[in-house]
């Protein structure tokens, strides 16, 4: 584009040669304007064009220290096309089940199709998902910590729950420059067909005014002013970084979602679910994280509201976590507790099955005190939707009994007569409720009268079970039985105690190992409660070596040092006298016996003075239960407490009395209710054996391998009074 000036005329008024003369200047300013955006454009087309040769030179030297160490393998797309239709012409008769699933072993295969093999190839996938679903388990990509190497470039499917998450802005991308031609510079569409003045005028607003000024109102050269519409800018190409758990091991595995995929407020909140499939890749950025998913497709996404939403990046207290209960083993305390906690179960059954001992389910509900002086919880039916007691309706007990004696007289008349049995049998009904009903009511009536008649001698008619029946306090007495027909026998299950006393160790349900052994006495016990113990420390430190670490960095730097040193120490025997000189001197109290040591008498025995575990032995009988037995002494019960330095007592056993002369002596000087015990007489009646054995509190064990000062936080769903909220 060339512009003149054109040439002045007498004839031409003033006013046209000065509009001449700048439209002549406006056009040369717009001339260079454009130069110089041209220039500058094309100086930001160099600046691109080097940074991508540079881009280009790194990849390259990259790609050749990769082939440097594999000079066979071939590039791989991420889709990885090539590979999948060589695999098909190389097996061409095996179906898969998991279509998105690439076997690890084939895609060797393919990669090294002329290169011999020092190692066998293998057809199976290096990763297989879960036998359930077709998700891989994240355990098997993260642990141990350098098993992901096998994983590299191969696609899988992962689900979890979102712990953390970041969101990274792309860098804009930067329009390409536009080529220039010799014939005229490319100039957009929309100025064409646009004089420069226009052009200049609608651009620059105080050009437009001078004009206008120079021009006046009545200019032939009036001004294109096209105002531009607001268009929303789009959203920003980001990236969202996600450490994604499924529970299964203490790491997290990073997930790298685009926005082009999925909105990144829909990923990005804690909590959320996801099930994605992509492809695993180093990181390009060197990270904490050794390998990362790069997201290829969202299969789920499990919304969550976030300000209902109770957990969140800080870490919670523990005590907080209690009342949510439900949420937190999705935390890293709880998760990996619960982890060990499992794996102590586990442990308990390999122990025994190898002992060569049988698995035996003993009732929850029970109608014996299975210690004699526990307080339990009754159970019952009797209870109205408002929890109160169900009434007779402020019906007298006269009325009732008249009542017994109309509807006995209407049944005699029906019976006499035979001519309607549908009356008859509404009628014998009728009757039968209103007998229970009297017989409810005497029940009361003598509860009122004899107000020192225990409970234990009436049954509540009209509840469920005939007599009055509790949770179970311990299992023992029923194993007992087992054991004497099959030899060695243990249960699992959880026990119930109605204590009111708060206790960082004790709450209303927890969950017992119990142990009985026929043919044994005391040392018997006391040998397979040490051995059993160890067992599980060992486990424990074999078997759970990712989450000991996180427990040891998290909660007690010291408690893989402690499980070790259980197992390598002896246990220490002492007897109840023994104990009680020691603490005596300690704690400055009398050497009186029956004096029962407290859990700080015994604390001070296993960490200060012997700084082992240590079993007591031969306690008073009244401080054992009924059913021990008693030592030729008289005053002693051979039962004994395993201490463990801190923890406390762990593990209590004893030698049942298998003797019914004394077994019944002492059910009498107890004053216990004889009737609830008379099945477990007849053990001693007929083929009575020495047997013994003994509990182990699990969720203590649980407690102790862990580190925590609570039990609460290792018991799934704590019960405790006046808590239980699910």
């Amino acid at each position: 584009m060339t512009t003149t000036m054109p040439p002045p005329s007498s004839s031409t008024p003033f006013s046209i040669q000065l509009q001449h003369l700048l439209d002549f200047s406006i056009c040369f300013l717009s001339q260079s304007l454009y130069s110089l955006s041209f220039l500058s454009e094309s100086q930001r087309g160099i600046s691109r064009t080097q940074n991508d040769l540079a881009r280009t030179q790194n990849n390259l030297s990259r790609t050749q220290n990769d082939l440097s160490g594999e000079p066979t393998v071939t590039s791989q797309e991420p889709k990885m096309i090539s590979q999948e239709s060589e695999l098909a012409s190389q097996e061409p008769t095996v179906t898969s089940q998991e279509p998105k699933m690439i076997s690890q072993g084939s895609k060797s295969a393919s990669q090294e199709p002329n290169t011999p093999s020092q190692e066998p190839v293998t057809t199976t996938s290096s990763n297989p998902p879960s036998k359930y679903s077709n998700r891989v388990v994240l355990k098997s990509i993260l642990e141990p910590s350098d098993r992901w190497k096998e994983f590299v470039d191969e696609r899988v499917v992962v689900g979890g729950w979102v712990k953390s998450s970041k969101e990274v802005n792309k860098e804009p991308a930067v329009p390409e420059p536009q080529q220039q031609t010799t014939e005229a510079p490319n100039v957009s569409p929309r100025h064409r067909d646009v004089r420069c003045v226009e052009i200049f005028q609608s651009r620059i607003p105080i050009f437009r005014s001078i004009a206008k000024i120079f021009g006046g109102g009545g200019s032939s050269h009036p001004v294109r002013e096209k105002p531009e519409p607001a268009i929303p800018e789009p959203p920003r190409p980001s990236v969202a970084y996600l450490l994604v758990s499924d529970g299964s091991s203490v790491a997290s595995l990073q997930v790298v979602v685009d926005s082009s995929i999925a909105p990144p407020s829909q990923v990005l909140p804690i909590g959320t679910c996801i099930v994605v499939e992509g492809v695993l890749k180093e990181p390009s950025i060197q990270a904490k994280h050794s390998i990362e998913l790069e997201v290829e497709q969202i299969l789920h996404i499990g919304k969550v509201e976030q300000d209902r939403y109770p957990l969140s990046k800080k870490r919670l207290p523990l005590e907080a976590l209690r009342d949510c209960s439900h949420f937190r083993p999705r935390t890293t305390t709880v998760a990996s507790v619960t982890r060990i906690s499992s794996a102590l179960t586990f442990a308990t059954q390999t122990f025994f099955h190898d002992k060569g001992f049988l698995y035996v389910q003993v009732p929850i509900i029970t109608t014996t005190d299975g210690e004699g002086f526990s307080k339990k919880f009754q159970v019952t039916t009797v209870l109205g939707k408002d929890g109160k007691q169900n009434d007779t309706g402020g019906v007298s007990l006269e009325v009732v009994k008249a009542a017994v004696i109309q509807k006995s007289n209407l049944v005699e008349e029906l019976k006499r007569s035979e001519s309607n049995r549908e009356a008859l049998a509404s009628a014998i009904q009728d009757l039968r409720k209103t007998n229970q009903l009297a017989s409810q009511l005497e029940a009361k009536e003598k509860l009122k009268s004899g107000p020192s008649m225990k409970a234990d001698k009436y049954s509540f008619y009209g509840d469920f079970f005939s007599q009055q029946t509790y949770l179970t306090v311990s299992g023992l007495l029923h194993l007992e039985s087992y054991a004497c027909a099959l030899g060695n026998v243990f249960s699992f299950g959880p026990r119930f105690r109605a204590d009111r006393k708060e206790s960082a160790k004790r709450v209303s349900e927890m969950w017992m190992v119990e142990v009985q052994m026929a043919f044994s006495q005391l040392e018997d016990a006391m040998n397979c409660a040490d051995e059993y113990f160890k067992f599980l420390c060992e486990w424990i430190l074999k078997n759970c070596s990712e989450d000991m670490n996180f427990v040891s960095k998290r909660i007690d730097r010291s408690i893989s040092y402690r499980l070790q040193s259980m197992i390598s120490s002896s246990i220490e025997k002492i007897s109840y006298m023994e104990a009680l000189k020691k603490v005596a001197v300690k704690f400055e109290i009398n050497q009186e016996w029956g004096i029962a040591l407290t859990p700080e008498h015994l604390s001070y025995l296993a960490e200060e003075v012997y700084r082992k575990p240590v079993i007591i032995y031969n306690y008073p009988k009244e401080l054992k239960p009924f059913y021990v037995r008693l030592n030729d002494d008289g005053k002693t019960a051979a039962a004994f407490d395993m201490v463990v330095p801190q923890a406390g007592t762990i593990i209590t056993g004893s030698q049942s009395e298998e003797r019914i002369d004394m077994l019944n002596k002492t059910i009498e000087e107890l004053r216990l209710p004889r009737e609830q015990y008379e099945w477990y007489l007849d053990l001693r009646r007929h083929g009575t054996v020495e047997h013994s054995g003994f509990s182990l509190g699990f969720d203590l064990m649980v407690l102790f391998t862990t580190g925590l000062p609570d039990v609460r936080d290792v018991i799934p769903f704590p019960r405790s009074r006046g808590k239980a909220n699910n």
